[in-house]
């Protein structure tokens, strides 16, 4: 019989670093793979977000003309959701709400999904008012908030002095026989320049017209048929 020499066990050899990192990669995906099995049940994937499609918000109606309340919403282009199928998917909606929706809602659109339109545009109003009540009329006049105007009338009311001091002033650009006074322009920004022109296209007045803290004021005077602006932004009486 003969007796068999058992040869010493060879240390292991450490994993190498690249391998190492490999290993413990492969393990942590088998882990995850063993979670998202759930024991043989196959995870179902999440429910997209329901939001409002670009298709869907241009059929939404813009009032943006007048930075002055005009009242109850104009009516839709095209066929609309009457009053009484103007209700969410739970709960309900309030009377300012629902006011708010009139003749707003195109069918087959969720009213919801409206509303939260006029929520938002009141959402934006209120940050930007109480950070700085001069933007916050400057977006109202130069119409950068949609819907801001009827949004401001039936759900948010509080905000209505916004629009009150928006409907004394315009919006950058060309304004046809302007009342004469002195306005300032809503913004702080460099190259903001004006100018008023008379009979004739003749310069009555023009210049960015500082008045040492970066604000630009204009003095727009009788007989001013064009006033021209750029880069103001909105301008209100000084």
């Amino acid at each position: 019989m003969h007796t068999r020499t058992l040869r010493p066990l060879r240390p292991l050899r450490p994993l190498r670093r690249g391998a190492a990192s490999s290993a413990v990669a492969l393990t942590a995906l088998l882990a995850l793979a063993g979670c998202s099995s759930g024991g043989g049940t196959e995870a179902k994937p999440p429910q997209p977000t329901q939001r409002i499609s670009d298709d869907q918000a241009a059929a939404v109606p813009d009032e943006q003309a007048s930075p002055a309340p005009k009242g109850p919403s104009t009516p839709s282009k095209g066929p609309v959701l009457p009053d009484a199928k103007l209700t969410p998917a739970t709960g309900s909606f309030t009377g300012r709400e629902k006011t708010y929706l009139h003749g707003r809602v195109p069918e087959n659109m969720d009213p919801a999904a409206v509303l939260q339109v006029g929520q938002e545009a009141c959402q934006r109003i209120e940050r930007t008012a109480a950070h700085d009540k001069d933007a916050a009329i400057g977006a109202l006049i130069a119409g950068d908030v949609p819907s801001a105007d009827d949004a401001i009338t039936q759900l948010c009311p509080k905000q209505k002095p916004l629009l009150s001091a928006a409907a004394t002033g315009f919006a950058d650009g060309t304004r046809k026989k302007p009342a004469p006074g002195t306005y300032r322009a809503l913004t702080t920004a460099e190259g903001c320049t004006w100018k008023a022109l008379g009979a004739g296209d003749k310069v009555l007045a023009s210049g960015p017209g500082p008045d040492g803290t970066k604000k630009v004021t204009a003095k727009i005077p009788a007989g001013t048929r064009t006033f021209v602006s750029s880069g103001c932004y909105a301008w209100l009486p000084a």
